[in-house]
């Protein structure tokens, strides 16, 4: 019986790699690392392409105006919020923070409570990054050749999955948003996404960044997946990175991961 291979690539994203100078843009959210691990991403996919069964591949989609950027916020003076601040629901009752939009506080604040009781993150106000039609929202060039050369071999199609669409809630995850809006299936339990998963033999899991997306997304798939059976699911390490700033949390995750039974490999040494 053939052995049914799935890699699942998390936002290999032009605006997430520290890209040289010279690769056409400005990356918005460059992740130190990411460049060489989406070389090295490509560099497993034309060596192991007649042993992927399915690659799919996880867009982070936004518009400018979203609630993670600092086009939704303000101070209480009315200037500019920078990226990377975080904000609480306590910041905003207090006036500290609100959003530029006066009719879009009650829904705000909502969010933020929301949120907070789940516990996994707190609100951070990230650069305008990944915006829909963008430079920085297209796939890195190496990874992008190397699923060509797949599609071409195998008369296949890389499945894209497009995410983070709905301005008023964080998507870190592919599974499903941080707080799922009623509303808007697309940021509710991606059922689609959990039944390709769950037909995996091996679920082979990269992407930027570790810290946020890559762990998100992991932790979503180990708790929804019917079948579950952790073990056969695995972290190509050498293929990710955190944002920087987040290290602890990359540790964390990986640790955790190899607690609940995910195999951790290289690129380079795993054997398919």
């Amino acid at each position: 019986m053939t052995r049914h291979t799935h890699l699942l690539i998390i936002d290999p994203q032009n605006d997430f790699c520290d890209l040289p100078a010279d690769s056409g843009g400005s990356p918005a959210l460059p992740v130190v690392g990411a460049h060489a691990d989406m070389q090295r991403l490509a560099s497993f996919i034309r060596a192991h392409a007649a042993a992927l069964t399915d690659i799919s591949i996880t867009l982070d989609s936004h518009h400018r105006w979203d609630i993670a950027h600092p086009t939704f916020w303000q101070q209480a003076d009315g200037s500019a919020v920078a990226p990377f601040t975080t904000i609480t629901a306590a910041a905003v009752y207090a006036g500290q923070y609100l959003p530029r939009q006066a009719g879009a506080l009650g829904r705000t604040l909502a969010y933020l409570d929301a949120l907070e009781a789940r516990g996994r993150y707190t609100l951070m106000v990230w650069p305008v990054h990944c915006e829909i039609g963008t430079w920085g929202h297209n796939v890195h060039a190496d990874v992008h050749a190397a699923y060509n050369a797949w599609e071409d071999q195998h008369g296949a199609i890389v499945t894209k999955l497009g995410k983070g669409s709905n301005p008023w809630t964080e998507h870190y995850s592919a599974v499903m948003a941080e707080v799922p809006d009623a509303h808007d299936e697309a940021t509710q339990l991606n059922q689609a996404l959990m039944a390709a998963m769950d037909q995996a033999d091996v679920l082979l899991i990269a992407g930027e960044a570790s810290s946020h997306c890559v762990r998100a997304t992991t932790e979503h798939i180990v708790a929804h997946l019917a079948r579950h059976k952790p073990q056969r699911i695995v972290l190509l390490t050498d293929c990710m990175s955190p944002v920087g700033g987040f290290e602890a949390q990359h540790t964390a995750f990986l640790q955790e991961m190899q607690a609940q039974g995910l195999e951790l490999a290289t690129s380079v040494n795993l054997q398919l």
